[in-house]
């Protein structure tokens, strides 16, 4: 496997799995988009305990797919027969795509960061299934998932996500002991760094290297900024029904900086200069934005515009300020056992979201403005691509980064996502 397979490849080849294995697996419609495009389930096996394995919930994150597909081929033949793959004690259940509207909008190259900041597309908070609940925006995509959680009551739910760069690590709403060992296994076996700091969960507890785990719900302090009210996203469902959610990460592009916990000197400074990186380049893009407003198509209508001015209208400032306070912590660091002094680890996760946020909203860009008929199109549009490919090879160069092959994204993603079956299987018992 030497690249991600698109939504319809997905569907097409779940529709001959459920030929081969008509005994064992099918597909059904649980919902629609909001442009009406189906939103499919794969089950596999009979058991009366369920997994819930979601994929597709974020456009730019193809591994999921490949994974869904990966876990139901196993499961469907038997290979390694365990508790948690019996069909006859668990069925398992595949969210094949949660935003088919936005995978139709994210090719995904992997040529490269700077092909793959080109072809992808993220939406905003508002958009993103598993997140709009949290900021109040109702979606049938969400409602879908919901359903579906109330009516399966998941043991264990698995959201399949990737990150550009980085390493692995995975999110838990509650502890899985006995899911560290494996996982940690599974990464060094395929040469995959585990990501010891990760922006989204950098105040979680870390009972393992790259586990983190959602703090209580009083602890709003520990998250991350605009993450306050978590718990209702679709994370968090299953926690009704005593079950936990395990969103596992893997990387595209692999660094080795993101397992390294030596101390970082000077992190106070480093993060001030993060902070200005981030904006600077937010400035940058905004400024060819500001000149393409005129002839662009209006942000009600395209969705590549409205992630472009949700980003203008806050998100770099929001990032960078989210600093702020670690920068005071590091500074205030005294000796060398101090809680607050960063890792090296924690700095490259930074230094990631810095470079990531400008890249990324450039390459949306670079998109309006080659479908643009205006005759100042194609001059933006060189002076931003020299922009974007300046970054991406800073950024490369910067995280000496590397490209992971999809077949390991997707073994050890799928590895990872059967060591939390069998762990959280035991804790029903």
């Amino acid at each position: 496997m030497d690249s991600y397979p698109t939504a319809p490849e997905i569907t097409a080849s779940a529709r001959r799995l459920v030929s081969r294995f008509p005994g064992a697996a099918r597909l059904r419609r649980i919902g629609a988009s909001r442009a009406g495009r189906p939103i499919l389930l794969l089950s596999v096996g009979h058991g009366p305990r369920h997994v819930l394995v979601v994929a597709g919930a974020h456009p730019d994150e193809p591994v999921g797919g490949a994974t869904a597909l990966t876990l139901a081929e196993r499961i469907a033949r038997g290979d390694r027969l365990s508790a948690a793959t019996d069909p006859a004690l668990v069925t398992w259940d595949i969210v094949l795509c949660l935003d088919p509207d936005g995978a139709a909008l994210s090719t995904n190259s992997s040529s490269g960061l700077a092909g793959y900041y080109r072809t992808g597309f993220r939406p905003i908070a508002a958009e993103q299934p598993e997140w709009a609940p949290i900021v109040s925006n109702p979606l049938p995509e969400s409602a879908a998932l919901f359903r579906l959680i109330d009516e399966l009551r998941p043991f264990l739910q698995c959201s399949l996500h990737s990150t550009d760069v980085g390493g692995s690590w995975v999110q838990l709403t509650r502890d899985l002991p006995e899911l560290a060992a494996p996982f940690g296994v599974s990464a060094a076996e395929l040469g995959i760094p585990l990501q010891c700091g990760t922006y989204d969960a950098l105040y979680w507890e870390n009972p393992s290297p790259a586990v983190y785990v959602l703090p209580p719900p009083d602890r709003t302090g520990r998250l991350a900024a605009g993450s306050e009210n978590i718990g209702l996203s679709t994370w968090c469902a299953p926690l009704a029904y005593g079950g936990v959610t395990a969103i596992v990460e893997v990387p595209m592009w692999a660094t080795d900086l993101a397992a390294d916990p030596t101390p970082y000197p000077a992190a106070g400074r480093t993060l001030r200069e993060l902070a200005e990186l981030v904006l600077d380049g937010g400035r940058q893009v905004t400024a060819v934005l500001d000149k393409a407003r005129g002839f662009l198509p209006p942000a009600q209508d395209d969705p590549l515009r409205r992630v472009l001015e949700w980003m203008a209208d806050g998100l770099y400032a929001m990032v960078a300020d989210s600093w702020t306070p670690l920068a005071r912590q590091a500074a205030a660091a005294t000796h060398p056992g101090d809680p607050r002094i960063l890792t090296t680890a924690q700095i490259s996760a930074l230094n990631i979201v810095a470079r990531r946020q400008p890249v990324r909203a450039a390459g949306l860009l670079l998109r309006l403005l080659e479908a643009a008929a205006d005759p100042a199109a194609p001059g933006l549009h060189r002076e931003l691509d020299e922009l974007l490919t300046t970054w991406c090879a800073d950024f490369e160069q910067a995280l000496r980064v590397r490209w992971v092959p999809v077949r390991h994204q997707v073994e050890h993603q799928t590895r990872t996502v059967l060591a939390a079956a069998e762990s959280a299987l035991k804790t029903l018992r």
